[in-house]
């Protein structure tokens, strides 16, 4: 047997395509061609009379490759025994032939059409459809120039004079309307490795969102989905960026699977828990707990490079306080303040002067508990003396004294004073400060918990309203203050209502948005456009934003996305028929398909149900041609105007 394993080896490494380029034998590729059936690699096995006898069965005259047994035979120990000596001390999973699954890279993540293109050309929300026609899933061979760099269109540079025409791109803030994938394939022509932070919030998959496919295939459609896009991305990447993608419990663990695969594992930083409502809030759909979270999960592109920043944490902070001090001059009459030791004495019925002796050396944690569980009822001056607190807790303080039927408590430790008071109230520390709209607030490290960074209104957050996944500008904000610094680029293909883009100009980074839903333009265009303007909402207070700052708007120009646009909203034979008339006559049309044997056959056609024939034509496009590609710029046929083409160019530099 030995001396079949060396004949196996030598027939493979006839095939350059599993030999790398130092000489190592790489198995796992001979592994996934033998499950896809590869004609090569049969044709070698055949050439051979032992492999030929080892690995084809004779039925019935024909030959049948065993690739279950060529399979076992190339994963096997005795099959090139030195690559496994690293692993013998290792602990782990191991197959049946006592070989670690970790080590022997044959686990991944297998789905359907795995190694196609799934374009994903979705421009409305209620295209629920229950057919996947419009979002073809391409083998490689029919998807050649897909990924060419695209001409854009209709470019419009906004700033705080107004909206004017674009002439020229100076590689600023930049809005692109278009299908995502192909936008990031043309970015990648003058961004590769230049992005800092990729922020995404991807479709979640639960049948609430806007990625509505077919039961059947939604699944591995939405894996071929993210992974294409995946994969652009960590071209994007600065060798020191950072990928956060936000996703849910539904799907959490394929993305970690993908992001593995495609990041690598080594590369996984942070997974983040986010709080999304509150229990009273949440709508109860599911048996068992309520689910209130979804997440955060974060890799570098380069775990030796990768330095994020420190920031820190509100300890017990949210909105809520915010209350307190906007009306910190408004109806001191009505407050009262009585001391956190008599609230505690009150609430757990033990007289003030035996707490110490009832609690012995846990005196000082019960009390602290008191006041973390009460935290939106307490306020903490921060120092012993007058000369140590701010300007606002002093002013507090001095009005609080003068207040009827208010009791000071006074402890050993001045930075270790509570206050309870009757309404909301912020928490004050001496130690670990940071500012909170113009406040200072106890802080901790960040932690992989955010229960701190939803308001509690969202909804109203730059001036417009998306129904469903608006992100919270704290959780982004948060994210970009971790990842990158001012001056360094941002990119979100999945801009939605366009809270990366806002959080970047009031924090001064530069942003990429791409977006394919119609709703780009009074949506997330009119956001970034208040925020120009000067929005006061979100973290504005925060980064004292005041307004300023530009970006540029622009478009895919489109080609047979235009006939892919108009057959999702076809209802009727007649507009079908005409949509076909015009694809035919554009020529732009697929090179497996003879229009002349349709036309021959058309009755046929017309028999088909209205989807039938929806999913035929865009079979019959060229998927190349659904944008016009930077290449054709100069082409008459494509129409493009002279100021498109200036824009176009100037965008890729030439």
């Amino acid at each position: 047997m030995p001396n079949f394993y060396e004949t196996v080896l030598d027939v493979l490494k006839q095939d350059n395509r599993f030999v790398a380029n130092d000489g190592t034998f790489m198995r796992n590729a001979v592994y996934e061609a033998s499950i896809q059936m590869d004609s090569n690699l049969i044709h070698l096995l055949l050439a051979n009379p032992e492999t030929k006898k080892e690995f084809f069965r004779d039925v019935d005259g024909v030959l049948v490759f065993d690739k279950v047994g060529f399979g076992w035979i190339i994963n096997n120990r005795q099959f090139l025994p030195d690559s496994y000596t690293r692993f013998k001390n290792k602990i782990g999973l191991a197959d049946e032939n006592g070989e670690l699954i970790s080590a022997s890279n044959k686990v991944e993540l297998v789905f359907p059409y795995k190694d196609c293109v799934l374009e994903g050309g979705q421009t409305k929300e209620e295209q629920g459809q229950k057919e996947i026609f419009f979002n073809t899933a391409l083998a490689p061979n029919e998807v050649d120039r897909l990924m060419f760099p695209k001409v854009f269109c209709n470019a419009k540079r906004i700033d705080v004079n107004g909206v004017r025409k674009a002439e020229s791109f100076d590689k600023s803030n930049i809005l692109i309307k278009g299908n995502n994938l192909l936008t990031i394939s043309s970015l990648n022509k003058i961004y590769e490795g230049k992005v800092k932070l990729i922020y995404i919030d991807v479709p979640y998959n639960t049948g609430n969102d806007s990625f509505k496919y077919n039961d059947k295939f939604n699944h591995s459609s939405w894996l071929l989905f993210i992974k294409n896009r995946l994969e652009i991305a960590h071209k994007l990447l600065d060798v020191s960026g950072t990928i956060a993608v936000s996703v849910d419990n539904y799907e959490l663990a394929y993305m970690l699977v993908l992001l593995d695969e495609i990041f690598g594992k080594d590369n996984r930083k942070n997974i983040i828990t986010v709080r999304r409502a509150s229990v009273s809030g949440a709508k109860v759909i599911n048996p068992g707990v309520v689910n209130i979270v979804e997440y955060v999960v974060i890799y570098s592109k380069d775990t030796n490079l990768w330095k994020p920043n420190r920031i820190y944490q509100a300890r017990g902070y949210d909105d809520r306080y915010n209350t307190y001090v906007k009306n910190i001059n408004d109806n001191y009459d009505k407050w009262k303040f009585i001391s956190v030791l008599d609230a505690f004495s009150e609430e757990i019925g033990i007289p003030k002067s035996k707490l110490k002796k009832h609690f012995g050396n846990n005196y000082d944690t019960e009390v602290e508990n008191f006041v973390l569980e009460h935290s939106d009822n307490v306020i903490r001056f921060a120092a012993l003396n007058d000369s140590q607190i701010s300007s606002e807790t002093l002013e507090l303080k001095k009005k609080s004294q003068s207040m009827p039927n208010v009791i000071l408590h006074q402890g050993r430790e001045g930075y270790k004073d509570y206050y309870l008071i009757n309404g909301n109230a912020i928490l004050f520390a001496k130690d670990r400060v940071m500012t909170i709209d113009g406040h200072k607030t106890f802080s901790v490290p960040v932690s992989d918990i955010w229960d701190d960074v939803l308001p509690n209104d969202i909804h109203n957050e730059g001036g417009v309203e998306l129904k469903k996944g608006k992100k919270p500008e704290k959780l982004i904000s948060r994210i970009v203050e971790l990842c990158t610094n001012e001056g360094d680029i941002v990119l979100d293909f999945f801009a939605g209502s366009g809270t990366t883009g806002a959080v970047c100009l009031k924090m001064k980074r530069k942003f990429i948005l791409c977006e394919q839903m119609d709703y780009i333009e009074n949506i997330t265009c009119q956001r970034l456009i208040n925020v120009v303007k000067g929005d006061s909402r979100g973290v504005s207070a925060q980064y004292e934003w005041k307004g300023g700052g530009s970006f540029v708007y622009c478009e895919l120009a489109k080609l047979n996305q235009n006939y892919v646009d108009e057959l999702q909203s076809a209802t009727t034979q007649d507009e079908i028929k005409d949509i076909y008339s015009r694809i035919v006559k554009s020529g732009f049309i697929s090179s497996k398909v003879t229009p002349q044997e349709i036309n021959e056959n058309i009755d046929d056609f017309y028999a088909l149900s209205l989807d039938e024939q929806k999913r035929f034509l865009m079979e019959l496009l060229d998927k190349n041609l659904l944008y016009v590609n930077y290449c054709d710029i100069d082409d008459q046929e494509f129409g493009i105007s002279e100021a498109d083409k200036a824009f176009t160019k100037s965008f890729y530099g030439d």
